[in-house]
Formats: structure tokens, sequence, C-alpha cells
């Protein structure tokens, strides 16, 4: 599992943005050129009729080389090269997908287009929901079933590290029906690994929180309209940050 760590160094202008943006002031009189300059443009929901927000590096849709104008609808499959990165929504749910990651979307055919189950086959992923329909999400090792959650994914062959950064989640490796979790999470209270080859029973284990933010999470909520439960930021806040 390739582990991303940042050396950037925050800034006291930049933690004041972020706050800013926790606290909902988007039109509160802080300048928008402000906020562009720390998430790349002035986070808001999504127009309709869009789907992504940013994007950077290889990204593919259906094999077919993406831009800001593509849309991402049910059944369509999004890979993104090594280096690359794209933040999208389908329908109610948002996503920010890593480098190297392929992600296949299923979602009903409607004006809503709810999101109803995702397949990470490799990569990274940081998901937003709804609440009113859950979503089944499977890796190579492992079947997760969630509803109105937060969630963040990385997934290889061999394990699946899985956050539930907020909400309920019900974990099960894939070939092993000993191995079950539930986690109800207030602030990524539990992130676990799902292996693929250890005892029956062993192969959910605790594991660190690692590689996403709550800037990320707020960011995601921000463009289907919508903000994190948990109370935000926190001073002895220790991710890695990104910017967007």
């Amino acid at each position: 599992m390739h582990i991303v760590r940042s050396t950037e160094t925050e800034d006291p202008r930049r933690r004041q943005l972020i706050r800013a943006l926790a606290a909902g002031l988007f039109s509160a009189g802080v300048a928008p050129d402000a906020f562009a300059q720390v998430f790349g443009r002035m986070p808001a929901k999504i127009p309709a009729g869009q789907s992504i927000f940013r994007i950077s590096g290889d990204v593919q849709v259906n094999g077919r080389p993406a831009d800001l104008k593509t849309r991402v609808a049910a059944g369509d499959s999004i890979q993104t090269g090594r280096d690359a990165e794209v933040v999208y929504v389908v329908g109610e749910s948002s996503f920010v997908q890593r480098g190297a990651s392929l992600v296949t979307v299923q979602a009903e055919q409607a004006d809503t287009l709810l999101v109803t189950s995702m397949r990470i086959v490799t990569g990274a992923l940081l998901s937003v929901f709804p609440t009113r329909r859950p979503v089944r999400i499977t890796t190579q090792t492992a079947t997760i079933g969630i509803r109105g959650t937060g969630v963040y994914l990385e997934s290889d062959p061999a394990q699946t590290y899985f956050c539930t950064c907020y909400g309920l989640a019900e974990v099960s490796a894939t070939n092993d029906k000993e191995s079950t979790e539930t986690v109800a999470a207030k602030h990524h209270d539990k992130p676990l690994y799902i292996l693929a080859n250890e005892k029956p029973g062993q192969n959910i284990r605790g594991a660190p929180f690692k590689n996403h933010t709550d800037q990320e999470l707020m960011l995601i909520e921000t463009l289907v309209g919508r903000t994190p439960p948990f109370v935000f930021p926190k001073d002895d806040y220790k991710a890695p940050r990104r910017q967007y």
C-alpha cells in the first residue's frame, strides 16, 4: 500500500481561511479570491449538469480523456493516472479520487442520480453520500454497506484500508464470513484494514488514521450543498494537509 505523505507547511492565513470555510462563510464577506488561492477556486454547490469540480493529470472516464465538461453517470468507470487526481460529483454524492485509481459508479437513472454502489478496483477514494439510500462499496478484499456516510478507502489485491469518517458502516471481508465489523463513527473513530489471506475471523484489524483530511471532506460536502457533522476544525488536528 502506498502512503501519501504531505510536506506542506500550513501558514496562519490558510488556517484562518479553512476555519471560515468550516463556518459556512462563503457568502458572509470572505473574499472569493482568498478562497480561490487556497482551494483553486471558490467552493460552492456544483451547478446542475456539471460533474467535475477539479481535475489534474491523466483522468479518463470510460476510457476517454476527461475534462471539466465531462459528465460522470451511472455505470461509468473513472481511471486516474499515477500522479493524477479528480474531484467530482454524481447526484448527491461527491468524491476525491487519487492517482492510480480505478472506480466504477452505479446509480439510479433519475434526476437525482442516487448512487447505489461503488466498485474500487484499485487506488484510493474519499467519498460522501446522502442519508436517504444505502450504498454498497466493494473492493478486492471487502464488502461495505453504508448510509449517509463519509468514507475513505485505499484498495489493492492484498488489503483494503477503510475509514468511516462519520456515519455507519457494516464491513466484511470478501472471503471470510467470520470477519465482520460494525462501525458507528463521529470523527474517524475506527479505521480498519480488511485483509485477504489471514485465518478465519482475523481478516479485519485496527488501522491508523491516514492520507485524508477534514478539509477535503468539507470541500466535497460543499459541492453537494452539505457540511460534515463533526465540529471543525480543531487546533490539535494533525493530519496531512492538501491544497485545493
